[in-house]
């Protein structure tokens, strides 16, 4: 993300800073359904020093991008195989599972009622963007087609605030990821993986939206 404040609100930190969305769940701040809340705000709410959330957010955000490989073509095929492919994976037993759980457990003030389908509407959507990322916008950045490279990125970008809201979804529906006390051990493992699917979700975002993205929207075309 560009600016991180105490003026930033919880919505737009949780969708697009790594890590952000469990730090925030932590201490019991929600970035669905009050999302629009200044951080300066959310930290008193819970009663944290806005001083020292804000610390722990920009620790955040300087490792954001540190595991990712920095040439161009290495990160494209570190997005390919690192985030394509395990959304796909992942996507593929999460949907079955959270259908269990709803069924099963769909009479429990918790339950994630709508959950499921959700996750199918995320499903969709994100199969057709990564498909245009592999057959049209990653082929583009590799044969370096600068002039004509724009619209398909804006239209990337606009993509990724729609799976966004799929992501605020999820969150409201599963009250935060919190689990109620002795849920079974679907309801858990459906939610841990909700957790890394979330979280590498906004990564991905992350890494395209803040590193690949802008080097072909400012004509620098890193060397491959």
């Amino acid at each position: 993300m560009t600016d991180l404040s105490l003026e930033s609100t919880v919505a737009t930190i949780a969708a697009e800073l790594p890590g952000a969305a469990e730090l925030f769940r932590r201490y019991g701040i929600s970035f669905c359904c009050g999302g629009k809340m200044l951080l300066s705000e959310a930290a008193l709410k819970v009663g944290i020093a806005p001083s020292a959330l804000l610390t722990e957010l920009e620790t955040l955000k300087r490792s954001a991008s540190r595991d990712a490989p920095e040439e161009t073509a290495d990160l494209i095929a570190h997005l390919l195989h690192r985030y394509h492919q395990t959304h796909r994976a992942e996507l593929a037993w999460l949907i079955p599972l959270a259908q269990k759980v709803e069924r099963v457990h769909g009479g429990h003030p918790s339950a994630p009622v709508g959950l499921s389908q959700a996750l199918e509407a995320l499903r969709d959507e994100l199969e057709s963007h990564m498909m245009k990322e592999e057959l049209v916008l990653f082929p583009m950045m590799q044969r370096g087609d600068g002039a004509t490279i724009s619209y398909p990125i804006a239209q990337m970008r606009r993509e990724h605030d729609d799976e966004v809201e799929h992501l605020r979804t999820i969150e409201h529906v599963t009250h935060g990821l919190s689990l109620p006390d002795g849920a079974c051990g679907s309801w858990t493992a459906l939610y841990t993986g909700l957790r890394k699917l979330t979280d590498d979700l906004v990564t991905h975002m992350h890494l395209e939206n803040a590193v690949l993205f802008p080097r072909f929207e400012a004509g620098l075309q890193t060397i491959w």
